[in-house]
């Protein structure tokens, strides 16, 4: 019997890009706490266009999770108008150990 913990089960990756007031406010750190919880494997980073851009890999219902509080939560004084989600498919396993906040290229 199969459980969400069987590490036979394939992984999801996914992009994200969040828009809106997501630089100053501590959105890199709590998005990596988050992930780290959820058991994500990836990295964030700011852009210089002024958005937070990053990926994800984990197990599929923690992705969602990760979806929906990069949606609809984010650092306490976030504000996101936008999170555009792209390049989700199956993985067999993770390209990562951890959930990194990625500080290059931060001011292009």
């Amino acid at each position: 019997m199969a459980t969400s913990s069987d590490p036979s089960q394939s992984y999801v990756s996914c992009d994200f890009e969040i828009f809106g007031t997501v630089q100053g406010v501590f959105f890199r750190k709590y998005t990596q706490e988050e992930a780290t919880k959820l058991k994500l494997v990836g990295w964030v980073k700011n852009m210089p266009e002024g958005t937070v851009k990053g990926h994800m890999e984990g197990h599929k219902d923690n992705i969602d999770r990760m979806k929906t509080w990069l949606q609809t939560k984010g650092s306490p004084k976030s504000k996101i108008t936008k999170a555009n989600f792209s390049n989700e498919h199956s993985i067999t396993t993770l390209t990562a150990k951890a959930f990194d906040v990625d500080r290059k290229n931060t001011n292009k």
